[in-house]
């Protein structure tokens, strides 16, 4: 039985709903989105002030897609309301990064060009407070988890020092190196 998926989604104002026969049309503030969801096992039906997804038979792929679908549906009508937004911190000595021209250019230490350049995908908005930090804003939390994630492996975080581009709530758990006191071998008699 899935919780989240038997739960009403409450949709608040603003945000229009239009289920299809194989998809959810979600229109908002912010933009609009699809969800879609298979109809030979799920049903999605209004009720009262939100939308109610349900399964059509007991089988266990239909409890599975309940819970997707709802919470997928969930996701979409949050984003279109509020949005959603990823932070970066650049942590290194020269490691910068800048928005310009619908590109985002990240300085993390590779020699030669010295830059990584990616596209910023439509529908996100991405600036730089200060050179070493990155906010990523979207609708779609999908897109605006996978570009967060591409930049991040630009030049992921490394235990030993410490440096690299990390979401803002992070914890890197710190390395002790080889010269470190406990890694010499003591030799006893």
């Amino acid at each position: 039985m899935s919780r989240k998926g038997n739960k009403l989604i409450k949709v608040p104002v603003g945000v229009k709903v239009t289920i299809g026969n194989n998809d959810i049309s979600i229109t908002g503030s912010l933009g609009n989105l699809k969800v879609n969801y298979p109809s030979d096992i799920i049903s999605v039906a209004f009720e009262d002030d939100g939308v109610k997804v349900e399964r059509k038979n007991s089988e266990t792929i239909s409890n599975i897609f309940q819970g997707t679908v709802a919470s997928n549906l969930m996701n979409a009508i949050h984003g279109v309301s509020l949005g959603y937004t990823k932070k970066l911190k650049i942590v290194g000595v020269g490691y910068k990064a800048a928005v310009s021209g619908g590109k985002i250019e990240v300085h993390a230490g590779y020699s030669g060009s010295g830059s990584r350049k990616l596209q910023i995908p439509t529908g996100l908005k991405v600036t730089t407070p200060t050179p070493v930090e990155i906010i990523v804003n979207g609708y779609d939390k999908q897109l605006v988890g996978e570009f967060t994630a591409k930049i991040r492996d630009i030049r992921r975080p490394e235990p030993y020092k410490g440096k690299g581009i990390m979401y803002s709530n992070e914890i890197i758990v710190r390395k002790v190196g080889k010269t470190a006191e406990g890694s010499k071998g003591v030799v006893t008699k």
